[in-house]
C-alpha cells in the first residue's frame, strides 16, 4: 500500500493467475474509490446512490407522496434513495423498479426482472404503476462493443427509449433523469427533451468519476400531452 495525493492509503492489486489487466484495474479502482467505501458504511447498494442524492439535493424533485419509476435499477442504490425521499417505506409514495438482473428486496420498492426494451415491457410497467408517474429515473447503460461510435449510438438509443416512455407516463410537471455520456450524438435527444420539458440541463455530480465521460441529463417541468 502507498498513499495517494490526498493522503489516503492506495491499494494496489497484484497481477497474476487468470486475472486480466482490465479486471485488475477495475478492482483496484473499486478498492480505492472513497464512494464505494462510503456506500458500504451508509448501507447503500452502490456508490450511484450519492449521484442521485447530489442531483436531488440541488433540484428537489423527489417529493413525499409521489410515484417514481426506476429503469435499470439493480443493484438498487437509486431505488433506496427514491423510496426514502418519497416516503414509499411508510406507504406514502411509490417506487417501481425494473432491471435485466435480479435485485434483492428493498423496503417500499416494487421490483420486476424485466427487459425494458422488450415489446411488452411498457404495458407491464404501466400495470405496476397503476396510473401515472411523477419522476422517471434511468441509470441504464447499454452493453459496450469497444467501438466508440457504435457504443455512443447504443447509449443514446437507450436513453431515447427511456425518454419516450417518460413522455407516455409522466404527469404534467414531471421529471426525467437519465445517464448519458458526453458526445456529439445526443442533439436529437436534447431537441426532443426541450420540446417536452420546460427545462433541460446536463449535470456531472461530484460522485461521478472525474475520468469518466458519464454525465446526467435532467429534464424538469414536463409539459404533458394534449391527447391524453
Amino acid at each position: 500500500m502507498a498513499k495517494d495525493t490526498t493522503g489516503r492509503l492506495h491499494v494496489t492489486v497484484r497481477t497474476g493467475g487468470k486475472r486480466k489487466l482490465s479486471s485488475k484495474l477495475w478492482l483496484e479502482r473499486q478498492l480505492n474509490d472513497p464512494y464505494v467505501a462510503r456506500a458500504k458504511r451508509d448501507g447503500y447498494r452502490s456508490r450511484a446512490a450519492y449521484k442521485l442524492i447530489e442531483i436531488d439535493d440541488k433540484h428537489r424533485f423527489l417529493k413525499p407522496g409521489i410515484t417514481v419509476v426506476d429503469l435499470g435499477a439493480a443493484p438498487g442504490g437509486w431505488s433506496q434513495i427514491a423510496a426514502r425521499r418519497v416516503g414509499a417505506v411508510s406507504g406514502k409514495g411509490k417506487v417501481i423498479a425494473i432491471d435485466l438482473l435480479e435485485m434483492p428486496e428493498i423496503p417500499g420498492v416494487s421490483f420486476a426482472r424485466l427487459d425494458f426494451l422488450a415489446e411488452d415491457a411498457p404495458a407491464k410497467l404501466l400495470e405496476m404503476i397503476g396510473g401515472r408517474a411523477d419522476v422517471v429515473l434511468s441509470d441504464m447503460a447499454a452493453n459496450t462493443t469497444g467501438h466508440r461510435k457504435t457504443d455512443q449510438l447504443r447509449i443514446i438509443g437507450l436513453v431515447e427509449s427511456a425518454a419516450a416512455f417518460a413522455a407516455d407516463v409522466l404527469n404534467p410537471g414531471g421529471t426525467f433523469v437519465a445517464k448519458v455520456f458526453q458526445s456529439g450524438a445526443d442533439a436529437e435527444l436534447l431537441a426532443r427533451l426541450k420540446r417536452d420539458f420546460a427545462t433541460v440541463r446536463h449535470i456531472k455530480p461530484a460522485s461521478s468519476r472525474q475520468d469518466s465521460s458519464e454525465r446526467y441529463v435532467l429534464a424538469t417541468g414536463f409539459r404533458g400531452q394534449p391527447n391524453r
